[in-house]
């Protein structure tokens, strides 16, 4: 784990440019790009996918690893409850000690269901099933909750097996990258499969804009920013990041920031931004924290990410350590995003029968 959180920010300089190694991982792209062309060629026109009685609502991205995709999913749950649907979330799991379906207990571990599973669950309070298969884990969901009339994938734009309404693709602050499919690049798919899609969300400002793409689907804008804190021991404890900025003027408080996602130099470039001091530890992505990262070290404060936060929970040492606390991130969504999904679900909704 420890080698893979000194490989993540080198593949990531790597795949900002067209360099050396990345021209060495060329030909390999090149087999991942015929495969990703075969499966839209096997699935075009959605006849192989399979569809749920209900709606389908998918999120993903392009560049891998953390864009955005939870917290948009998040919001998603919580503006279309208020528009009258009660969604479900179906997710593959990552890092799960299983493959199959299987519904989330929110109190459960994030070894059994996957770190964004277990936070979607705890966070929305909406039914979340995890599975490789994401047809089996809507059927599932949907046999378990009956009264849901809507499916949120989370991470499903490249899994087509599953038939879906709405695709929402999510583009962050480092854009495309090198534009080059994995492994020479950061891409799933090319850009060009932003043509293709119902919508684009752009999180926040992009540092690159390479490959130069027009995007035809509608786009939307999507904002976050750190919240208040508090004690993952205690989350009653609570304090805005203000109030630890002048805190920290005021003494001399040693913090450490640290983040097991996908781009952990995006949640200390807030905390900077807000004006704190700290020490960042950066972690590889779904870092499990089974091992206490933090042991040796002089801190009177640890902040870490939702994310997280849930496998934090489970190491007792963790766990009771009062110093340790979360940074929700506050999420800002274009409300005409909504708007469009809603107009595209009406008909497909008019044509679903009425939960008992």
């Amino acid at each position: 784990m420890a080698l893979r959180s000194q490989l993540q920010p080198w593949l990531v300089a790597v795949w900002q440019s067209r360099g050396f190694f990345a021209h060495l991982l060329l030909p390999l792209a090149w087999v991942h790009g015929l495969f990703r062309a075969v499966s839209a060629w096997h699935h075009r026109g959605g006849t192989h996918a399979q569809r749920l009685p209900v709606p389908v609502v998918v999120v993903g991205n392009l560049y891998v690893g953390g864009t955005g995709k939870t917290p948009l999913t998040i919001d998603l749950v919580r503006g279309l409850r208020e528009r009258g649907f009660t969604p479900g979330i179906v997710s593959r799991g990552y890092g799960a000690s299983s493959s199959s379906a299987r519904a989330v207990d929110p109190q459960g571990r994030a070894s059994d269901y996957g770190d964004e599973p277990l936070l979607l669950a705890q966070v929305t309070g909406a039914p979340v099933v995890v599975g490789h298969d994401r047809v089996a884990a809507g059927r599932l969901l949907l046999n378990l909750h009956s009264k849901v009339d809507l499916v949120i994938a989370d991470d499903g734009l490249q899994h087509r097996k599953l038939a879906r309404d709405v695709e929402i693709a999510v583009v962050h602050y480092r854009g495309f990258g090198n534009g080059w499919l994995l492994p020479a690049g950061p891409l799933r798919d090319p850009p060009a499969r932003l043509r293709e899609v119902d919508a684009v969300v752009f999180h926040d400002q992009l540092d690159s804009p390479r490959p130069a793409i027009r995007v035809y689907s509608p786009f939307f804008s999507m904002h976050t920013e750190p919240g208040g804190i508090y004690a993952v021991k205690d989350a009653s404890m609570r304090a805005s990041l203000g109030e630890l900025v002048a805190e920290q003027k005021r003494g001399s408080m040693r913090v450490i920031a640290a983040a097991g996602i996908g781009m952990p130099d995006r949640f200390f470039g807030m905390l900077r931004a807000a004006g704190l001091q700290f020490d960042a530890l950066p972690l590889a992505d779904h870092y499990p924290f089974t091992d206490n990262p933090f042991a040796g070290r002089a801190y009177d404060l640890v902040l870490v990410t939702e994310k997280d936060a849930v496998k934090c929970r489970a190491n007792p040492v963790l766990a009771s350590d009062g110093r340790l606390c979360v940074v929700p991130l506050k999420t800002t969504l274009d409300p005409g995003l909504l708007d469009l999904i809603v107009r595209k679900l009406e008909p497909r909704a008019a044509t679903t029968p009425p939960a008992p």
